[in-house]
């Protein structure tokens, strides 16, 4: 499988440019200078920069007049230390992975262009930066429903994006916000230049434990990485939870073989395909056992390594997976090696 050099090792910049306030003053501190210097010292090869569409426009699609220097100056820093980007577009008018009601986006054309719009201002701005900066059209799309429109949309994009950022290397990512089960219903690539994305919270019961947002999952419910395959399964029982909550592993261990296992299918599929493979987002809640997660770093980076898969860790803070926030003090450092 072809690797994605300079995408292999990454942290997700979560909350900043994204799902926050959209304010100057969020955009001034929640990320600086300092944690790119940071960012430097950890053995990491980039960044995966999250942005919502009302950083770059108004409501009535109108560019704003900051947006375009913040990604600016994320590109300057990256520049500074050392570090590749991904600028992931986490939310689009009409449509947001996390508000069912808004995803009319597939089906509206003036939304569409207005899509395909916002990328050429991004492509045209950032595409001469094609050797370190890579494009994410979509984060998760959600429902199945989406499968077919969303790939008639990402073609059209990416022939639009290759009139001005012909080199740039473009992210795509499948329905079920991106799961690995959904990968094989993409398209073919459209050039040598694409790369599936797919997000990796498995096992959900051990990385969303306690979750508000989580469908069925009591606020209480906790649960160790280390458990048995029998202790998940006894769980989703006992709690009624869909049985996504927990992929059937092939062993009673839940250790580094079961992620593997999960990512051998998509391994064969990016082979025959062409195409590198790219984990956009894999972390674990804060309400886990700090020692528990830093267990589960050290799994799914074994079959991270095994297979050459590139990824960034969510998040950097906050965000309710922060990997320097208080809770993981005692383990962050180790953390680290195992991005």
């Amino acid at each position: 499988m072809k690797e994605f050099k300079g995408y292999q090792k990454g942290i997700n910049l979560g909350g900043w440019l994204s799902q926050c306030n959209y304010t100057i003053e969020r955009y001034e501190t929640f990320i600086t200078e300092e944690d790119f210097k940071r960012f430097s010292q950890w053995d990491i090869d980039h960044v995966r920069i999250p942005v919502d569409y009302p950083l770059l426009e108004e409501e009535d699609g109108t560019p704003t007049p900051h947006g375009m220097m913040y990604l600016q100056r994320a590109v300057d820093w990256c520049e500074k230390y050392n570090l590749n980007m991904v600028l992931d577009l986490h939310k689009a008018p009409g449509y947001f992975f996390n508000d069912r009601e808004e995803q009319k986006f597939f089906y509206d054309n003036d939304l569409k262009e207005r899509f395909y719009a916002l990328w050429m201002r991004l492509a045209t701005a950032f595409g001469k930066y094609s050797d370190r900066i890579a494009f994410e059209l979509l984060n998760e799309v959600t429902e199945p429903k989406y499968s077919k429109p969303w790939n008639e949309i990402a073609n059209e994009c990416i022939k639009r994006i290759r009139t001005v950022a012909p080199n740039a290397y473009i992210l795509v990512g499948s329905y079920w916000n991106n799961a690995i089960d959904s990968m094989h219903d993409l398209d073919m690539p459209y050039d040598d230049k694409i790369v599936y994305n797919f997000h990796c919270y498995d096992p959900f019961l051990f990385t969303h434990q306690g979750a508000s947002w989580a469908w069925g999952m009591p606020n209480d419910f906790r649960l160790n990485f280390s458990a048995t395959k029998q202790d998940y399964l006894k769980a989703q029982n006992e709690l009624k939870l869909f049985d996504g909550f927990m992929p059937y592993a092939p062993n009673d261990v839940i250790d580094h073989t079961f992620f593997e296992w999960r990512f051998e299918r998509a391994a064969k599929l990016a082979e025959e395909r062409g195409v590198m493979l790219y984990c956009g987002e894999y972390g674990v809640i804060n309400h886990a056992d700090p020692h528990e997660t830093l267990e589960w770093y050290k799994a799914i980076n074994t079959a991270f390594k095994k297979y050459g898969i590139g990824r960034a860790c969510w998040s950097y803070k906050h965000m309710s997976f922060g990997l320097i926030d208080d809770h993981m003090k005692d383990v962050v450092d180790e953390v680290v090696k195992y991005l």
